[in-house]
């Protein structure tokens, strides 16, 4: 029977795959709630309880305002805001984070919706968790290493600009159609004379309000002490409560003043929301909109791109928050991969679209003392009970006032603080986070996306086919005459860099060696070789051959010695210091006229009348005396 090289036949290795498959180590690791509810007890059942109540507080409002951004109806953003929470309790591996639509999710979806179709919303959902499910089970998680801090943080800060920018409509009191931030800026300028008053009036007073209570639990006399007493903790709670809770208690107040004053309404408000819960009900793979109808090839042609920016956006939004609340732990990029996936594809079949970890939520999550993901199940249920029973009164919500929340949401996620770190610790990133930056604010946001990668890249591939070389002459002893150069290339030789390094090598030697004294090639920054780069090393010792001056490799792994030899078996290769030393001290061309014969890959036997000095800078703990080594300025 056939086996796998080690013994084992291939029935043998698929029953060991199965066995490990149906283990209790796989169960605990893909369904994480086996293991952690081992361990729930009452405390965990109060922080749980007590934390999912103040993120439903959050998100409701939060969810109707972020359906305006992504172009749908309001009742679509509660649609969004709940099964995700059920489904990431049992498959999550993160206590804190917290699924639901988010500013960014929300503004790509109405990139890509068909200008806020919510069959496309929908159909995007359920075909980036498909897409998000399966790149975790191909362990593709490494894909988001890609993408650097830099290109994260010029995406995120025009991202928050952009939506905030789309929020000024709402706030002034203004209708038009706008796409991107110069054209709202524009529009805004052109409509600047039909403000509303009573709605930018309320609006920048909310934002006060919500800026102002959102500082409130920092400061020190909320913050609970040991002799405190039950009174004065259960103010310092209620304080605590009333700032996490801003978004829902300045929304609520905002709708009551709009209810009050409806038969002389001075305000734009949200209008009827679709009551009850959404039909459980296969998300839609063909739609007509205005008439015109779409299969799904058509539906597909629509959203292009956007079926990949959408599932890569959700995959770095939230490992990039489950990895900024681990607390220092190691975070399961595939785990929460399959997590989000099934979060989207389930999410799709009660009218959801894209939705992902939220920061400011999860920031909530966090700091209200959840102990568990099961905290996610009270957020859940607190957004059906709304959806059940509250949508009749959520039509006097203003929308200024739901500007102004997502306005205060977004500001802290430009990440201007980023900007001088990035200068002092490598001033060439900034090409890449300005790039990005001004991309998206200005062209499109998967646009700027792909020119910071392809940056960063460019980058790359430039300092790969450049690498910076350092050349260290080392002076005969009493003589102004070099013994020999020692030529190290900071990184591997590979086809981009070797037609540099052959160069530079080359220059060396004529230079710096004057043609005559050996050139020793350090190479220890080289990881590997390739057939190009072997076949160019071939070249550079047939270029020292016809100058009858010699050429050494050392500090070579086994499989650079293996590549280099494949095509030139006779190369010189010093394996030891004390082999080196001795090639370089007889193999250099002094003034009294010996030289130096190539035989065999070897450099010949001819030293230096009267020279026995054979110092080796490369060797470590010698008790000869140093030559003189005169740094030349890396290439």
């Amino acid at each position: 029977m056939p086996s796998n090289g080690r013994g084992e036949s291939i029935s043998e290795l698929a029953q060991k795959k199965v066995r490990r498959f149906f283990s209790i180590d796989t169960l605990y690791k893909r369904v994480p709630v086996t293991r952690w509810m081992q361990d729930y007890n009452l405390e965990c059942l109060e922080g749980d309880v007590m934390a999912g109540f103040t993120v439903g507080l959050t998100v409701i409002p939060q969810a109707i305002a972020y359906a305006g951004v992504a172009g749908l109806d309001p009742n679509y953003g509660l649609y969004s805001s709940f099964m995700g929470c059920f489904v990431y309790v049992f498959f999550g591996t993160s206590k804190d984070i917290t699924i639901g639509p988010t500013a960014i999710m929300s503004i790509m979806t109405h990139e890509y919706s068909y200008a806020g179709s919510a069959d496309f919303a929908i159909l995007l959902c359920f075909l980036s968790g498909l897409i998000i499910f399966a790149s975790g089970i191909c362990n593709l998680g490494f894909l988001v290493t890609f993408i650097s801090k830099p290109v994260i943080v010029g995406f995120t800060s025009a991202a928050a600009i952009t939506i905030a920018s789309s929020q000024l409509e709402g706030l002034f009191g203004l209708k038009f159609d706008s796409e991107g931030f110069i054209d709202t800026l524009v529009q805004l300028f052109e409509n600047i004379g039909d403000t509303r008053w009573p709605d930018i009036t309320l609006g920048i007073s909310c934002m006060v309000v919500l800026l102002l209570m959102r500082k409130l639990k920092d400061l020190k006399a909320v913050k609970a002490q040991q002799h405190d007493t039950t009174g004065t903790r259960i103010w310092k709670k209620s304080l605590f409560l009333m700032s996490v809770g801003r978004n829902a208690i300045v929304v609520i107040v905002a709708g009551i003043i709009a209810a009050s004053l409806n038969k002389d309404q001075p305000f734009t408000i949200t209008g009827e929301i679709q009551p009850g819960l959404p039909n459980f009900v296969v998300p839609p793979f063909h739609t007509t909109i205005n008439g015109t109808y779409f299969s799904f090839s058509d539906m597909m042609s629509e959203v292009g791109i956007g079926l990949a920016i959408i599932p890569l956006i959700s995959i770095l939004e939230s490992i990039a928050i489950a990895s900024a609340f681990s607390g220092g732990k190691t975070i399961d990029a595939t785990q929460e991969m399959l997590a989000l996936g099934l979060c989207n594809i389930m999410g799709s079949f009660v009218q959801s679209y894209p939705v992902t970890g939220s920061f400011s939520r999860t920031a909530v999550n966090s700091t209200s003392g959840v102990k568990t993901p099961a905290g996610a199940i009270i957020t859940g249920f607190l957004v059906v009970l709304a959806l059940a029973f509250l949508t009749p009164y959520f039509k006097y919500i203003p929308k200024a006032s739901l500007s102004a929340v997502i306005i205060c949401a977004v500001i802290f996620m430009v990440e201007y603080e980023y900007v001088l770190p990035i200068w002092r610790v490598r001033r060439i990133d900034q090409l890449t986070l300005w790039g990005t930056f001004l991309t998206c604010l200005f062209w499109k946001l998967e646009y700027g996306i792909l020119v910071g990668v392809g940056i960063n890249l460019g980058i790359l591939l430039y300092n790969s086919a450049r690498p910076k070389i350092n050349v260290d002459i080392v002076m005969k002893e009493e003589s102004d005459e070099p013994r020999y150069v020692k030529v190290a290339p900071r990184s591997g030789l590979f086809f981009p860099s070797v037609d540099h390094v052959r160069t530079q090598v080359t220059k060396t030697a004529i230079t710096a060696a004057n043609s005559r004294a050996p050139v020793v090639v350090d190479c220890s920054h080289f990881s590997g070789i390739d057939f190009t780069a072997s076949k160019g090393m071939k070249a550079l010792c047939t270029d020292f051959e016809r100058r009858q001056q010699g050429l050494v490799f050392t500090n070579i792994t086994p499989g650079v010695e293996r590549g280099l030899r494949a095509l030139n078996e006779n190369v010189n290769i010093a394996k030891t210091p004390e082999e080196l030393a001795s090639t370089v001290t007889n193999g250099y061309l002094g003034s009294s006229g010996g030289g130096v014969g190539i035989s065999a890959g070897r450099v010949g036997l001819t030293p230096e009348s009267g020279d026995n000095d054979v110092t080796n800078p490369l060797l470590q703990g010698t008790n000869q005396s140093r030559p003189t080594i005169v740094p030349v300025s890396a290439d």
